[in-house]
């Protein structure tokens, strides 16, 4: 589970600077900075047997990717590839967790 954590963390990461060093749009640093900290933190705590709160993160972080992606996808018309990006990686882990999830407590 800390793979896809670590890797979604380094992707929104990267992503959010990228937008920033293209546009010089410091809401898109900030927020894949965030996220990609978010999932960076739900890593470590996987990776440290605390499954529990790991899940937690990735599930909370996922969610808030997957409705900001949509959000943004919705409002450009399904057109833009940055915020279909944003849907796609916040959907994969979104449906990833909530199976790890169900896996471990229902």
């Amino acid at each position: 589970m800390d793979h896809l954590a670590f890797t979604l963390g380094g992707l929104t990461a990267l992503g959010g600077s990228m937008g920033y060093f293209k546009s010089q749009s410091k809401p898109s640093l900030i927020g894949g900075l965030a996220i990609g900290s978010a999932y960076a933190v739900s890593g470590y705590y996987f990776k440290n047997a605390e499954v529990e709160t790991g899940l937690s993160i990735a599930l909370a972080t996922s969610s808030l990717l997957t409705f900001v992606g949509g959000r943004r996808s919705f409002a450009t018309g399904f057109k833009k590839p940055v915020p279909l990006v944003l849907l796609s990686l916040g959907s994969i882990g979104l449906s990833y967790y909530a199976f790890k999830y169900k896996q471990f407590y229902l």
